[in-house]
Parts: C-alpha cells; sequence; structure tokens
C-alpha cells in the first residue's frame, strides 16, 4: 500500500502532499483540480485520499486501498 494523499490548502491555492513528503506533489488553484489529481494518485497506490478544508481539517476520507475497518452489508 503506497502513501495517503493528502489535499492541504496552499496560500490561495491548493496542493496535494503524499504523507511524510517534504514537497507538494501537485498546486493547483482548485479544490477539486488537486482532489482529482489526488485521487488518481491513491487510486494508483491503493492508499487513502484525505481532503482537508481551508482551516487544515480533515471534512472527507476515501480509502482505495485494503481497508481494515470494511462496512458490513445490511442485507
Amino acid at each position: 500500500m503506497g502513501k495517503n494523499q493528502h489535499v492541504v490548502p496552499r496560500g490561495k491555492d491548493w496542493a496535494v502532499k503524499g504523507a511524510g513528503n517534504e514537497k507538494y506533489t501537485a498546486i493547483t488553484s482548485t479544490q477539486s483540480e488537486a482532489i482529482n489529481i489526488a485521487r488518481e494518485i491513491a487510486r494508483n497506490q491503493r492508499s487513502e485520499l484525505v481532503i482537508h478544508n481551508r482551516e487544515g481539517q480533515i471534512r472527507a476520507k476515501d480509502s482505495y486501498g485494503n481497508d481494515s475497518n470494511p462496512p458490513h452489508d445490511q442485507n
């Protein structure tokens, strides 16, 4: 499993950053663009996408890897 991909605010822009990386993978002008880039990386690496809001708080997560706590069927 690869590194989790974070979408974080960077001034007026948005950035994609792999967990533990010092450098940004990509910098975009919109959060939507950053999410699309990070989602593709997370899918390829079978990791998690973590989306932060302007204040830096986590607002959403998507898992594309082996989920240690998968949802249970309600059937």
